[in-house]
C-alpha cells in the first residue's frame, strides 16, 4: 500500500510572526523619554532665564521708575518651573529604567505597567502646570477688562515671548508623554495577546 503523499503544512501566522523581526519598542521608549528630557530642560531653561526690565512704557507707572518682569514673581509660573523640573528628573531616570530593560527583558512586563502608570501622572501635572501658566500668561497678553486686569505684554514684549515659547516646549512635552503612554499600552496589549 503506497502512503499519499504528504503536503506540508502552511505556516501558521504566528509562527511566521515569530519569525519577523521585532522591533525593540524599549529602545523607542528611551528615546522618547530623552526627547522628554531635552523638552523639560528647554522648558524650564526658558522660563527661568525669561527677565525683562522696562522703563517709560508701562500705563499707570510713574516716568523713569523702572518695573521688572521674571518669573518668580508669579506662583503660576514657580508652579510650571517646579512641574517642568520634576518631569526632567522623571524622564531621566525612565530613560536609564528603560535602556536597563534593553539588557533585562524580564523585568519589561513589571516597567511597562509602571511606566503606563507613572507617565499618566506626570502627563497630568504637565498639562496643569502649562495650563495655570498658560492663564496667566493670557491675561498678561489680552488682560481682562471685567475685573480690570491691564494687558502687559505690550510693554514686557520679550519676557512674554520667553514664556511663550515655555508654553509650547511644554505642549510638546504633553504630547510625547501622550505617545509614551500610548506606547507602553500597545506593548502591553500586544503580550496580553500571545
Amino acid at each position: 500500500m503506497a502512503s499519499p503523499v504528504e503536503k506540508p503544512l502552511p505556516e501558521s501566522a504566528a509562527a511566521a510572526a515569530a519569525r519577523r523581526p521585532r522591533v525593540n519598542l524599549f529602545a523607542i521608549d528611551a528615546g522618547l523619554r530623552m526627547v522628554l528630557f531635552a523638552a523639560a530642560v528647554a522648558t524650564v531653561v526658558v522660563t527661568v532665564t525669561s527677565k525683562q526690565t522696562v522703563v517709560n512704557k508701562l500705563r499707570g507707572v510713574p516716568p523713569g521708575f523702572p518695573v521688572q518682569a521674571k518669573f518668580d514673581d508669579s506662583p503660576a509660573f514657580i508652579y510650571f518651573v517646579t512641574a517642568l523640573s520634576v518631569t526632567a528628573l522623571y524622564s531621566l531616570i525612565t530613560a536609564l529604567a528603560s535602556v536597563s530593560v534593553i539588557s533585562n527583558p524580564n523585568l519589561s512586563a513589571k516597567f511597562l505597567l509602571h511606566f503606563a502608570f507613572l507617565d499618566a501622572l506626570i502627563l497630568g501635572v504637565v498639562a496643569s502646570a502649562t495650563g495655570t501658566a498658560g492663564g496667566v500668561a493670557y491675561i498678561g497678553l489680552k488682560g481682562n477688562s471685567h475685573v480690570q486686569w491691564n494687558k502687559v505684554c505690550y510693554a514686557f514684549d520679550k519676557f512674554c515671548r520667553h514664556i511663550g515659547g515655555a508654553l509650547a516646549a511644554s505642549l510638546f512635552a504633553s504630547v510625547v508623554l501622550a505617545l509614551l503612554i500610548w506606547l507602553s499600552v500597545f506593548s502591553l496589549h500586544a503580550r496580553i495577546r500571545k
